[in-house]
């Protein structure tokens, strides 16, 4: 395996971890992110002042020597498939695509193939980025496997590295529309009770808690309020459905970008996804609220009713403000149909 060495000298008053210090320091054409970095120095491929530091946590100062050893990217396992793909964007560094529902990102033991990532590869054939040691798409962020929309894909190992920054920092632009059961509103007093959620001027609600994986069930996230990963989400209301209102069509946007962020922090709230069968899509209507049909097309509705319909982000190479927006996946704009 062939090996591109990087050297580089700490500058003035570095952080003082070995981590962080490398993080601020090397070379922007490295592309290199702090997750790359942690585990090359895991790995035993970091040398300061010619000798190998394992220990990120290791006290470093200024002037000293840099040398990383970095793996050339492999072939990738993964097998190209030509499976068609809905493009909005595509440049040498970069391609935006709107994902059908149903679609896995990337391949895992239950889904070996079939996958966004193996369609890219067939799409971009030698034109990929090699981030992690891997010849492959750089999947910088991801969508659920039945939730339709937006996602960027890096081609280039600097664009990963840039993208990977700013979703990093919470500078991405993403906003969703979402169907859920009732209408979020600021007069209920029940929603007020609800710890972790607010409203801002606008009938705006703010959810703001903890996510972590759920102790017992793997497959889903649980709210907490110590401990896991910091989550905000705003949403607001956008149309309601029914006489008496029992449905309501949400734009959702993420300050933070957590797993099933959008859909267990709306049933958090009480006012979880139509269609979605982990936090509880599958509510009884009250009766003669929406017509025979509406209802059922509601009951009907096999999937959490979410999609990703806004990205936006600086272009990671050219610094250009770029943004793009995604029409309603089919069988959703069917579903709204049907209610009005």
């Amino acid at each position: 395996m062939s090996h591109r060495r990087i050297t580089f000298i700490l500058g003035e008053t570095p952080p003082p971890r070995l981590d962080k210090a490398l993080a601020r320091d090397v070379p922007e054409d490295a592309a290199l992110s702090r997750t790359r970095l942690a585990r090359l120095i895991e790995s035993g491929s970091v040398y300061v002042n010619e000798e190998i530091q394992r220990d990120p946590r290791a006290v470093v100062g200024e002037g000293a020597k840099i040398d990383i050893d970095v793996e050339e990217a492999e072939e990738s396992h993964i097998q190209p498939e030509a499976i068609p793909l809905d493009i909005i964007f595509e440049d040498e560094d970069l391609i935006v695509v709107n994902k059908p529902a149903g679609m896995v990102v990337h391949p895992a033991p239950g889904s070996p193939s079939g996958t966004l990532v193996n369609a890219l590869l067939a799409h971009c054939g030698d034109d990929l980025s090699g981030v992690g040691g891997m010849k492959r798409p750089g999947i910088v962020h991801r969508i659920d496997k039945d939730t339709s929309g937006l996602l960027v894909v890096a081609k280039s190992d600097a664009a990963h590295h840039g993208l990977a920054k700013q979703f990093e920092a919470h500078t991405v632009e993403r906003y969703y529309r979402a169907l859920v059961y009732g209408v979020p509103d600021a007069n209920d007093p029940r929603l007020r009770g609800v710890k972790g959620a607010s409203f801002e001027t606008g009938n705006i609600l703010k959810l703001t808690t903890q996510l972590a994986r759920h102790r017992t069930d793997r497959q889903r996230q649980a709210v907490l309020f110590q401990g896991g990963k910091h989550a905000v989400t705003r949403a607001r209301c956008i149309e309601t459905f029914g006489v008496p209102p029992v449905l309501a069509l949400m734009g959702c946007w993420l300050e933070t970008g957590r797993t099933h962020q959008i859909r267990v922090h709306m049933a958090h709230a009480g006012h979880s996804l139509v269609g979605d069968p982990v936090y509880g899509g599958r509510r009884k209507l009250p009766k003669a609220a929406l017509s025979e049909t509406a209802t059922e097309a509601v009951r009907g509705f096999d999937r959490q009713a979410l999609h990703a319909a806004v990205l936006g982000f600086t272009h990671p190479l050219s610094g250009e403000l770029i943004r793009f927006e995604a029409p309603l996946a089919q069988d959703m704009e069917d579903l709204l149909s049907c209610l009005t």
